[in-house]
């Protein structure tokens, strides 16, 4: 069972996404990818934040650029902690993006990473971090990355 839901606003950034895929299959983190457009698929979104929790996901990752209301979309119909990547998809080169997914009003908090690919990383370095808190596998292996990180 998928304990990661990775989110995507568009195909078209599937590429910089597949950077969080890479990492969290590399730490042995179960996952899921959806295309879901807070603009286009609004209602698709709502279901799939809402019932994440009830289908075993316990942290959201959500990418998006330009407006990037996903991350804040999705944050608003689950509690579970959701990680917002913002994307270099418009003229601004993502900067629009992190100020959306940064600027989240209070009582609705969404984490957020660097732009464009490593913060696609980062999300899922965030992510296991978060549940190192409650699964032993993903602890030791977070922790065994940290390590070989820190050995250069």
């Amino acid at each position: 069972m998928p304990l990661v839901g990775v989110v995507v606003g568009s195909r078209s950034d599937e590429a910089i996404v597949q950077e969080t895929i890479t990492v969290l299959n590399d730490l042995g983190i179960p996952n899921e990818m959806s295309v879901l457009s807070a603009h286009r698929t609004p209602e698709k979104a709502r279901e799939y934040a809402k019932s994440a929790s009830e289908r075993g996901l316990e942290v959201l990752i959500a990418c998006a650029g330009g407006s990037a209301a996903l991350p804040g979309v999705m944050a608003s119909w689950t509690t579970l902690p959701v990680i917002g990547v913002p994307l270099p998809s418009s003229q601004l080169e993502g900067v629009d993006a992190l100020y959306s997914i940064a600027q989240m009003p209070p009582g609705v908090p969404v984490a957020c990473v660097a732009v464009g690919s490593w913060g696609a990383r980062n999300a899922a370095y965030l992510a296991a971090a978060i549940l190192a808190l409650k699964h032993d596998d993903v602890k030791k292996a977070y922790g065994e990355y940290r390590e070989r990180l820190a050995s250069g």
